[in-house]
């Protein structure tokens, strides 16, 4: 599963073009795209989404205006219930939800089955990423190796994100002493809780997020990296010496469990919009998706906001989750066990 799902990563570096439909300048001219995000204002969701909806509406024909609004809860699957089954099938919303909003159906142990993953058509991935595991520099833990030796508190918002599920895994199939301290309203929240001694760090915060939420702790050298967790390394991290987390992984069966999980990796920015939607209307916002990626106005901006751009195109994002939706249940329940409290 890691070699398929690391091919189809990277297999994102080359987008194929499709042709708009003719009349879709007559449709979208004068209208409004609504820009659902599934995250609180000023998490990694919402500053991707903020920075997308710049550029987005000039590469649709008929030039839409992009009107971006925030739906957080239940890690997403808010959002993701609303896209799929509230809002119009016309090509008029779109919605940027949390990789962990798609593998939570497989995962949860309640999963919330309002919102059907398989059951919607993948513009695309701004991003293929990597988690990382890190303490803030008052913690006696510096490394890995400690965190497998001594107490480390890592803070969570909810079960279904990744800073919840990741220190759960990493607890089960590395043995690392990890106790979670769960219920912050966001990443940001999680953060003002390092900030204030409250938890020595985070596990499962996007390398993406942490750069665009808070450079300075980077750039000042606040922060003790104890693990980068991908399918594939990441060469920022591995340059910067963060060890990769397989190394610390007990056997070859561990080592499928925690690939299940951290396959969401692979479409770490998502974006969607209803199934039923006319095929040639998500034909366009494809295509639109894919050129924003590629524009170097939009590129800027994302240098500028300290955000990661590598694109997954939506069909091979379609065809990536149907792939972990044929997942072994046999996996799969290993994988649940290991990412609960």
């Amino acid at each position: 599963m890691m070699r398929a799902l690391g091919a189809i990563a990277l297999g994102a570096v080359m987008i194929a073009a499709h042709s708009a439909p003719a009349d879709a300048d007559d449709f979208y001219a004068g209208k409004t795209v609504d820009l659902i995000v599934g995250g609180a204002p000023g998490g990694g969701v919402d500053i991707y989404a903020r920075a997308i909806a710049q550029h987005l509406g000039r590469h649709i024909p008929g030039n839409p205006a992009i009107v971006v609004k925030d739906m957080p809860g239940a890690g997403s699957a808010r959002a993701g219930h609303y896209i799929s089954a509230v809002a119009p099938k016309n090509g008029l919303t779109i919605g940027a939800i949390m990789p962990g909003t798609i593998v939570g159906p497989l995962l949860d142990e309640k999963p919330d089955t309002s919102f059907d993953p398989t059951r919607v058509a993948y513009l695309g991935s701004a991003n293929t990423g990597t988690y990382i595991c890190v303490t803030y520099d008052h913690s006696k833990t510096k490394t890995f190796e400690q965190a497998l030796t001594q107490k480390t508190i890592m803070g969570g918002t909810a079960a279904g994100a990744s800073i919840n599920d990741i220190p759960n895994l990493l607890k089960k199939m590395a043995g690392a002493q990890f106790d979670l301290v769960s219920g912050y309203q966001g990443t940001l929240d999680v953060t003002l809780a390092i900030e204030r001694g409250e938890i020595d760090g985070v596990c499962g915060w996007t390398w993406s997020s942490a750069k665009s939420q808070k450079p300075g702790w980077i750039s000042g050298h606040k922060l003790n990296f104890l693990a980068q967790i991908g399918l594939q390394p990441n060469p920022e991290l591995t340059g910067m010496g963060v060890p990769e987390i397989w190394r610390y992984i007990r056997n070859d069966e561990n080592r499928k469990v925690v690939e299940v999980v951290v396959s969401q990796q692979a479409f770490e920015r998502p974006y969607l919009t209803a199934q039923g939607t006319p095929a040639e209307r998500v034909a366009t916002l494809r295509t639109a998706f894919d050129a924003t990626l590629r524009d170097p106005r939009f590129l800027a901006d994302a240098e500028k906001f300290g955000i990661d751009v590598s694109p997954l195109p939506g069909s091979q994002l379609q065809e990536l989750v149907q792939r972990l939706y044929d997942t072994p249940k046999t996996i799969l329940e290993q994988a649940k066990r290991a990412i609960r409290p």
